[in-house]
């Protein structure tokens, strides 16, 4: 009688042999040797790579190998356009057709795999804002959809942080952004300095809000001799929070500029009237407003002994330069002899250069959150601080799943 083979299933490629009574060996995890990190810059401009560069070089990295680039489409579309004419009808209206060219597109082409990796894109705001924005949201998609296993944004300096607030009949649009961010793909982001803290609630993901302060009161210390005779100053009643927290770390005085030569984000006009006013309208009889008075600023005042004192204004964005030139000239005539100004991002937009160039502000100090090389070429006043290396250790901690508290100790609130 013919012997019945006893057949056996073939091995699989993660089985072995073992001895009688041995554990069977686990099935090795999906992705498990893929648990590196890639750190991307998002834009296509030499300036703004520079920061990404020195992010790198202290994590001993390289550069994400990925191509950002702006693509005409050489084509003409027909447009509708209302400013050459417009015809009125009783329902419909009329506009004048022209044919305008396509304006650039921005692509992003990945050269690299990333799946199953710790993805961090760097991204740097230049003068054009909102390239900026569309080339980290489609570079976000694109890794997203090359099944990236975390997206992490750095963007030390957030766009669009001063529409934070609404403003007559308008729209929060750093709230728009948070939403585009997390429908790109982003599932954490770094950042520095926001202009309101309160923005971190517009994101549905962890946001990390670093702070700027350890790097220039390091640079007050090292750098402005004599500083133990300076006081800080608020050019403002907004930034007096800031000045005080920056104050109370030197040991130094406090002085706060306040009057009619200011104008702040909460004195604009609200606006929010609906329905509009109207002239001779009819007011309900039972309804009976009490009756606001009107704010009137006092005459400028500076609340503070600055005479024969080195003077730092300290705020967290310097753009439009006119209002500090101003606080420059007043806190001289108040008999402060240097005068210095220190903030976390520079944008030194328009003709800024050349106003701290003729005014009386013997230096402004900012971070490298913003790129702004050619501003310093214009004005020799300007002097960047590197913060590059909190940057990094943020990216280091979070992909090691390390605790983010070190970098926030002696950070309060008002910082």
């Amino acid at each position: 009688m013919p012997k019945k083979l006893l057949l056996l299933p073939p091995l699989s490629a993660c089985s072995a042999f073992r001895a009688p009574g041995a554990r069977p060996a686990a099935a090795p995890a999906m992705n498990a040797a893929r648990t590196g990190y890639r750190v991307f810059s998002a834009n296509s401009t030499a300036a703004c790579t520079e920061l990404a560069k020195r992010i790198t070089e202290r994590l001993g990295a390289e550069l994400g190998k990925s191509v950002v680039y702006q693509e005409t489409n050489g084509e003409n579309c027909t447009k509708l356009t209302a400013l050459e004419g417009v015809l009125w009808w009783p329902v419909f209206s009329q506009c004048w057709i022209r044919n305008v060219p396509v304006g650039p597109e921005t692509r992003v082409e990945i050269k690299e795999s990333v799946r199953g990796q710790d993805i961090f894109i760097i991204q740097t705001i230049p003068r054009d804002v909102n390239t900026a924005v569309m080339e980290l949201l489609i570079m976000a998609y694109a890794l997203k959809t090359a099944c990236a296993r975390n997206i992490i944004g750095v963007i030390p300096y957030f766009p669009y942080s001063k529409q934070s607030k609404m403003r007559k009949r308008g729209s929060i649009v750093c709230k728009l952004l948070a939403s585009m961010l997390a429908k790109a793909g982003l599932t954490h982001i770094i950042t520095m300095d926001l202009h309101q803290k309160e923005i971190q609630g517009f994101f549905s993901f962890p946001v990390d809000n670093l702070r700027a302060s350890p790097f220039l009161l390091q640079y007050i210390q090292e750098e402005i001799p004599n500083y133990r005779n300076a006081v800080i100053v608020a050019k403002s009643p907004d930034a007096a929070k800031r000045a005080q927290s920056y104050a109370e770390r030197l040991r130094l005085g406090l002085a706060v500029i306040h009057g009619e030569a200011q104008c702040t984000e909460l004195d604009m006009d609200d606006g929010r009237h609906s329905p509009p006013m109207v002239k001779n309208a009819t007011v309900h009889p039972g309804l009976e407003l009490p009756l606001m008075m009107a704010k009137e600023k006092p005459p400028i005042t500076v609340v503070g002994d600055v005479g024969g004192r080195i003077a730092i204004i300290v705020d967290d964005i310097i753009d439009d330069v006119e209002s500090f030139v101003a606080a420059a000239e007043i806190l001289k005539e108040r008999g402060a002899y240097k005068i210095y100004v220190m903030a976390t991002h520079g944008i030194l937009s328009a003709d800024a250069p050349r106003l701290i160039e003729e005014s009386s502000i013997d230096e402004v100090v900012v971070t490298n959150t913003v790129p702004h090389e050619v501003q310093k070429l214009q004005c020799p006043k300007i002097k960047t601080v590197d913060i590059s290396l909190i940057l990094s250790e943020a990216i280091r901690r979070i992909h090691n799943g390390e605790s983010m508290a070190y970098l926030f100790r002696n950070i309060t609130v008002d910082d």
